[in-house]
């Protein structure tokens, strides 16, 4: 599960890039720009952008770390400006029993083999690896399956993806 949530973090952060500019910002230090890519964000009573500067990792959580700039309507009816830093947890880090590494669901399949005619019903693979003291393929398979599972990592590799999308 947590592979999956890493992988369509991954998915989206560039999928969105390829919708927005990325805008480089300077910091107040005149240190070399900081990579932002602005992210439209629009909820019920709020429109704005988030201008994404880096990944950080909070208690073995990936963070995505930026300012929250728009406007919000109050129940008043009032319209208020909005700019603050946020940190949104992107990823849980969760411990597994069991990795999955295989599902596969087959509909079912009818074949005419010159002749021989082989009638399947729907088929359904799971294939979980096991890891522990003595599983070796087990504890082969869940290490490649979690290669991104690693938060530091994962935000190492989102920082220079984030570095080379904001130029």
């Amino acid at each position: 599960m947590k592979r999956r949530m890493a992988i369509a973090t991954i998915f989206v952060f560039l999928s969105a890039a390829a919708v927005p500019p990325a805008v480089p910002v300077a910091s107040a230090q005149g240190q070399r720009p900081t990579p932002v890519l602005s992210i439209p964000v629009s909820a019920e009573n709020f429109t704005g952008t988030f201008g994404l500067r880096q990944f950080t990792v909070v208690n073995d959580v990936v963070n995505a770390v930026g300012t929250l700039t728009g406007t919000a309507t109050l129940p008043t009816g009032e319209v208020v400006s909005v700019v603050r830093t946020v940190s949104i947890p992107i990823a849980a880090a969760a411990t597994q029993a069991t990795c999955d590494i295989l599902h596969l669901e087959l509909g079912p399949l009818n074949l005419d083999l010159l002749g021989l005619v082989v009638n399947l019903n729907r088929i359904v693979l799971d294939i979980d690896a096991q890891p522990g003291p003595g599983n070796l393929l087990g504890n082969l398979l869940c290490a490649v399956a979690g290669l991104l599972d690693n938060p530091n990592g994962l935000a190492q590799l989102l920082n220079r993806i984030l570095a080379i999308i904001g130029g």
